[in-house]
């Protein structure tokens, strides 16, 4: 499937604003009284965190191939 230039950067910038959120989840969480009872919460973000990073390289990826 092909995609515009436009929709990958539009793609590039909802991963980066997913990232940040998944981020504060993982801060937030991590500084409850008892981070261990939200370990699975936490993993869970942080494998989508890792997820949505290799998403975004693919995207710049995609875009520097375009210019």
């Amino acid at each position: 499937m092909t995609y515009s230039r436009e929709q990958l950067a539009e793609a590039g910038r909802q991963i980066d604003s997913t990232l940040h959120k998944l981020r504060e989840v993982v801060k937030t969480l991590e500084a409850k009284p008892e981070p261990a009872r939200y370990k699975s919460q936490i993993t869970l973000a942080k494998r989508r965190i890792e997820a949505f990073t290799i998403a975004g390289a693919l995207i710049e990826r995609e875009l520097e191939s375009m210019k």
